[in-house]
């Protein structure tokens, strides 16, 4: 039953027949390689260029290898349910569009307000990170450039810039960046490669002892009070910096270099065949990114002592180059930087492409205004696309990047929550329904899904869950005062059209 006020649920007929309204209609471009360019593309940036170093100087050590094996565990489960809701509801919108059609109207205005948060903040973020390596890729021409102008009052004109450019290409069009982000891609991989490849050679088996390193209790290397892990706050364990608790807290901010494969579910109605298409580029994507990732953390935490890869008492963060120029090896430093640069740049385009077409959804259901959803010439929701522009070059010109990757984190888990709860609903209530893919285990991986991502949403701060509450605070509020009585649902009172016998009872289509 479609329900009523906030548990008003959209049918997946509907949802798949309203992808056919001309005016908001995306164009079917896509391929599965497409797709996992895609999340080959923003998977492999800030996280792999900066966080990786950061997090094992200041908080698990060696073991952060271990980390990124724990966030790999928890997205790969989340992942298997992304897949099969993708290749069910072959429409844009990603965990938005997978809520409303299981929970209500509610909850998907929740989990798309999330989603704003999300992409929006991380697109700012890496975008400030951009310039910062634009400048030193300046630096090293010989052109002393500053991209940040200003004294109180600064303007980041290289985060400006960068953001201007993506946008315009991806109004042209998603199989046009799609191409750009595939050359990008490949050169940003091929530098990866180059640091596991070269950095073997100047592994010191010394730097691995301790693997987990002692807990510290006190001195500027602990985090007390809010800035400590949530569970440390609750449980009264001091500290979550170093020891088993660091190495834990490590994976829940390393989740942020996975963040990315759930941005090629919302690409679904774009694809030529998202039956096959979205779980092959949801699942090879995360695949590829998990064996570089781990070879890259072992590779780096080798070459030096975890200690000098903390950061700096003037702010400065330590990246992969950083290890480089600690054994003399300048040259590898240069190519990373470049390599750096071109990375973030695919990241923020596909940020800025997830953020689109979530706003799109929620326009195209009334949720925000509905002449937003309306797409151009190209196939492309214009407007949204331009305002996510000017929105995300606002931020990124004007504010501070500041400690952002846990905000990102925060709201990327709760919608994986949704999500993998999401699948198990929905077996039971549309078991007839056409499924590319399916989830194995049923419920037991939605379940070890859930539970594992609960569990690095404890391990963040206690100050990033109350900056996340006050924001879905906000969300909450719009929702009453505009949503609810705009939405197509609460207009028409006609939640799903007639369902197509689209399957054999016991039917069980694999990729």
């Amino acid at each position: 039953m479609p329900g009523n006020g906030l548990w008003r649920t959209k049918s997946i007929e509907q949802s798949i027949a309203d992808t056919d309204e001309p005016d908001t209609k995306l164009r079917k471009d896509l391929t599965a390689w497409d797709l996992t360019v895609f999340g080959v593309a923003v998977v492999i940036g800030a996280g792999i260029f900066t966080l990786t170093a950061s997090t094992a100087g200041n908080i698990a050590g060696p073991s952060v290898s271990l980390s990124f094996v724990l966030a790999a565990i928890a997205c790969a489960l989340a992942a298997l349910c992304y897949a099969e809701f993708a290749s069910t509801v072959p429409v844009a919108g990603s965990a938005y569009t997978f809520s409303y059609a299981t929970f209500g109207e509610f909850a998907a205005w929740i989990i798309g307000w999330d989603l704003v948060l999300e992409f929006a903040v991380g697109s700012a973020a890496v975008a400030k990170g951009w310039s910062a390596y634009l400048q030193t890729t300046l630096g090293l021409l010989g052109l002393d450039v500053k991209t940040e102008v200003g004294d109180g009052f600064k303007f980041d004109w290289g985060a400006v810039l960068l953001v201007a450019v993506l946008t315009v290409l991806l109004i042209v069009g998603t199989k046009l960046s799609s191409r750009v982000s595939a050359v990008i891609t490949a050169i940003k991989v091929a530098v990866v490669l180059l640091v596991i490849v070269l950095g073997i050679g100047y592994i010191k088996a010394e730097n691995y002892t301790p693997f987990i390193p002692p807990a510290a209790e006190s001195g500027p290397a602990a985090h007390t009070g809010i800035e400590q892990s949530l569970f440390s706050l609750i449980t009264g364990y001091s500290g979550s910096t170093y020891g088993v608790l660091g190495m834990l807290a490590a994976a829940s901010i390393v989740f942020f270099a996975f963040i990315g494969f759930d941005v090629v579910a919302t690409t679904a109605e774009e694809t030529k065949n998202p039956q096959k298409a979205v779980p092959r580029g949801i699942l090879g994507s995360l695949a590829i990114v998990t064996v570089l990732y781990v070879a890259v953390t072992l590779v780096i935490t080798g070459m030096v002592p975890y200690t000098k890869l903390a950061t700096q008492p003037d702010g400065t963060r330590a990246t992969l180059a950083s290890a480089f120029r600690d054994n003399g090896v300048d040259w590898a430093a240069t190519v990373i930087s470049v390599g750096a640069l071109a990375g973030l740049t695919t990241v923020v385009m596909v940020l800025m492409l997830g953020q689109s077409r979530v706003l799109f959804a929620m326009s195209r259901d009334g949720l925000l205004p509905r002449g937003l959803a309306k797409t151009g010439s190209h196939g492309t929701p214009t407007r949204i696309t331009i305002i996510i522009g000017v929105l995300v070059a606002i931020a990124a010109g004007f504010f501070p990047a500041g400690k952002l990757e846990e905000m990102v984190n925060v709201g990327t888990l709760f919608a994986f929550i949704l999500v993998s709860a999401g699948v198990w609903v929905l077996r039971k209530t549309r078991p007839d329904l056409s499924r590319g893919f399916r989830v194995p285990l049923v419920p037991l991986v939605p379940i070890l899904a859930i539970l594992a991502c609960l569990w690095l949403m404890l391990n963040l701060t206690a100050l990033t869950w109350v900056r996340f509450l006050v924001w879905m605070a906000l969300g909450v509020v719009v929702y009453f005062v505009y949503s609810r009585r705009n939405s197509v649902l609460a207009k028409t009172g006609q939640a799903k059209v007639e369902p197509e016998p689209v399957v054999k009872h016991g039917e069980e289509p694999g990729i």
